[in-house]
């Protein structure tokens, strides 16, 4: 296997060359009703709030109740937080890089090899830090602190914000 191409992209040449593709194709669009990358609400209809606090750059809190689902990116562009998310959740930037503390950044999920690549870019990385954009907020993650760390790497054009959507 090829190790320079990223790791949906292996799984997706894997998936390719099954002997019954075509077979496990049609079973997969029948039966995958979950959508993945996805930050709406969930199924049940009934939205569920996680309530959590940023640390802003210049100390200051904001404190926000956001669905399940929405990562920490879209919660701070909905809420006027300065977290810049330049590559628009695509992770190819260290832009939204923030701090989790560490009582909640045990209960995330293991980073990608992707979001680590990135994290390596990172201004002033440390233990706790994570991609905002890959930290989806669920029901655990209650009460959870945020910190925004005091300057970003921005690779695109210094000092470059996205427009908000």
């Amino acid at each position: 296997m090829i190790k320079s191409i990223s790791t949906p992209l292996r799984n997706l040449i894997k998936f390719q060359y099954n002997s019954n593709y075509s077979l496990s194709f049609n079973r997969l669009n029948a039966t995958n009703t979950q959508r993945y990358f996805s930050t709406s609400s969930n199924k049940s209809g009934k939205d569920e709030l996680v309530t959590f606090t940023f640390i802003n750059k210049d100390g200051s809190k904001t404190v926000v109740s956001e669905p399940v689902g929405t990562n920490v990116l879209e919660v701070a562009h909905r809420n006027d937080v300065d977290l810049e998310g330049a590559c628009e959740c695509s992770v190819a930037c260290s832009t939204c890089h923030v701090y989790v503390e560490p009582k909640f950044y045990n209960k995330l999920p293991e980073p990608t090899d992707e979001e680590n690549d990135m994290l390596d870019l990172a201004f002033d990385l440390k233990e706790n830090s994570r991609l905002g954009c890959q930290v989806i907020l669920k029901k655990e993650l209650e009460g959870m602190v945020v910190t925004l760390p005091s300057a970003t790497r921005n690779m695109f054009v210094d000092g470059y914000k996205p427009p908000k959507h």
